[in-house]
């Protein structure tokens, strides 16, 4: 790949970010490679103090048990480990990790919302009768739950099942 066809922006080098975080967060805590070792096989993952130091080091690979075993002694997210080491020194890292189960959280949110409004606008398009009616109660439940007002609430109900 020429230098040309190499994408833009932060390029992630898995196995190199994990031996310099393992390293910092071994660091950051005071531990030694013994204690790491110990801890890692108390969690069921078999390393010994020589193997940890071999991949801080980067003489040995870590193979993908290996990484979820060290994110686990050290409460990180397997992807919080594998990150740019430049964003472990503060609390990057796991502002990230917030952000993205909160964007996964409001698509599932926003995708169950679609659903229920799809599912009352196909129910109120066989019942035109009580179209109104639905059309105000649904305002002022989502107002009542902390929405927004009722006007703008029954405005913007109104767009979507329209």
């Amino acid at each position: 790949m020429s230098c040309e066809d190499e994408p833009e922006g932060v390029l992630l080098k898995g196995e190199d970010n994990v031996a310099t975080r393992i390293k910092v967060e071994r660091d950051k805590r005071g531990w030694s490679t013994t204690l790491v070792s110990d801890l890692l096989n108390e969690a069921g993952y078999e390393m010994n103090p020589s193997a940890v130091w071999r991949i801080e080091n980067r003489k040995r690979r870590i193979n993908l048990d290996e990484a979820i075993g060290f994110a686990e002694i050290f409460g990180l997210s397997l992807t919080n480990l594998v990150g740019p080491p430049t964003l472990a020194a503060g609390p990057a890292m796991e502002l990230i990790d917030d952000v993205a189960v909160a964007n996964a959280t409001a698509q599932r949110a926003q995708h169950a919302y679609r659903r229920a409004t799809d599912a009352l606008a196909a129910y109120l398009a066989e019942h035109p009768e009580i179209r109104e009616e639905a059309e105000v109660m649904v305002s002022n439940a989502i107002a009542a739950r902390g929405g927004g007002s009722h006007a703008r609430v029954r405005r913007k109900y109104a767009l979507i099942v329209a």
